[in-house]
């Protein structure tokens, strides 16, 4: 079976994303499309996997995370759980408060852990790549 792969402008419309902000990653290296061709013109293509990491980086930044912290952690999870971004299947995620490290730190999702975090007033961001493999899914069905 053949893979679908979209254009800048379709990832734009799918994700969320700004044309500028595909360029701007794809320049920082954070979300590398599959196709990137170079001669007389320049052709750049995204997966369906691509998506999904688009997808994880605009949540992210849209929960607060900066950029460099956002694309760090995507690339933490696109090397623990590769499989995530291709079929959405796999663990769940959180970023909570590491005290020792005095920063977020990326774990599996464990609601006990997220409640007592909030409770003492940690921050906490939940990561369901499932739900955003769902919702990218649904898109282009439509």
């Amino acid at each position: 079976m053949q893979e679908t792969f979209f254009t800048s402008k379709q990832a734009a419309e799918i994700t969320g994303c700004t044309l500028r902000q595909l360029q701007y990653w794809r320049e920082k290296g954070v979300i590398v499309p599959v196709i990137s061709e170079t001669g007389t013109g320049r052709s750049i293509y995204y997966s369906k996997a691509n998506l999904v990491e688009l997808a994880v980086m605009v949540y992210f930044l849209s929960a607060g995370l900066s950029f460099d912290l956002a694309g760090e952690t995507v690339k933490t999870l696109k090397y623990k759980e590769p499989e995530l971004f291709k079929s959405g299947q796999g663990k769940r995620f959180m970023l909570c408060w590491n005290e020792k490290e005095r920063s977020l730190s990326l774990v599996e999702f464990d609601r006990e852990k997220a409640i007592a975090s909030v409770v003492e007033g940690k921050p906490v961001i939940p990561l369901w790549l499932d739900q955003i493999y769902q919702q990218i899914a649904l898109k282009l069905k439509n």
